[in-house]
């Protein structure tokens, strides 16, 4: 059974701003703009209690803080001190599922450039990073998709508060 990724859903003004940068930069991407917090649960686990338990709290905010290097790319740095309590909480469920990749330290992100050369991501980072100022956005919930081999497929969406 396919994999499940797990997002943290954020107010619809910025997730246009980001989906549009995304398609700018990264004009062959599968995927629109997001915030991974888990790259593959596996598909058999029954995730649906523990994403319900992790949706119960009320909307909360995340900081856009700084645009960060990928090295082949360039992503948005995003910080939460709630985000990361969702995090820890599912990771804590879900502990013995985990890949490598998901078990291992949460560094929220919004990847708007991936897999290009080297110089082209610093060139696109020196350019976000001049007019950068940090902001905040509105956290709205949790969603899951299904990852196929490409595009992912939405599974459901559990909504805070």
């Amino acid at each position: 059974m396919s994999p499940f990724v797990v997002t943290l859903a954020i107010e619809d003004d910025a997730q246009t701003r980001f989906d549009a940068e995304r398609r700018r930069l990264f004009p062959r991407t599968q995927v629109g703009a997001h915030v991974t917090l888990f790259h593959a649960v596996p598909g058999e686990v029954d995730v649906v209690p523990a994403l319900r338990s992790a949706a119960d709290r009320p909307r909360f905010e995340v900081r856009v803080s700084e645009v960060m290097g990928l090295g082949r790319g360039v992503a948005y740095r995003l910080e939460s001190a709630e985000l990361g309590r969702v995090h820890a909480e599912l990771r804590q469920v879900w502990s013995w599922h985990l890949t490598p990749q998901d078990a291992q330290g949460f560094r929220p992100h919004v990847t708007v450039q991936n897999k290009v050369a080297p110089e082209l991501a610093r060139r696109t980072m020196a350019e976000l990073s001049a007019e950068f100022a940090p902001y905040a956005v509105g956290a709205v919930g949790l969603d899951l998709w299904r990852y196929e081999g490409g595009p992912w497929s939405h599974v459901e969406r559990w909504s805070f508060g």
